[in-house]
């Protein structure tokens, strides 16, 4: 299993309906296990994804689907001012 944290700066709400339509779409992959957007408190333009995956493999998978390229690839890039992610392993 691996935990995949996304970190996006954009205005929160040119990018909301985009994010809750690749949630939907990510959340029914078959190797998904977890995806929640979460959007900071002090300043609404950052947003966290939390997303986890059964392996490293689903994860590639997630990024090869229609949806991904798309919302995110097309759409979403349009729309930041910056992105960063990071996928963790198990610690324990």
């Amino acid at each position: 299993m691996i935990t995949v944290i996304a970190h996006y700066t954009a205005a929160a709400d040119a990018v909301r309906q985009l994010l809750a339509r690749h949630a939907a779409a990510s959340r029914a992959e078959p190797g998904s296990l977890q995806f929640d957007a979460h959007q900071g408190i002090d300043n609404p333009d950052e947003l966290a994804l939390v997303e986890r995956y059964k392996s490293q493999a689903a994860f590639a998978e997630h990024r090869r689907t229609p949806h991904f390229r798309r919302n995110v690839e097309t759409e979403l890039v349009a729309l930041l001012t910056a992105r960063s992610w990071t996928v963790f392993g198990p610690a324990l």
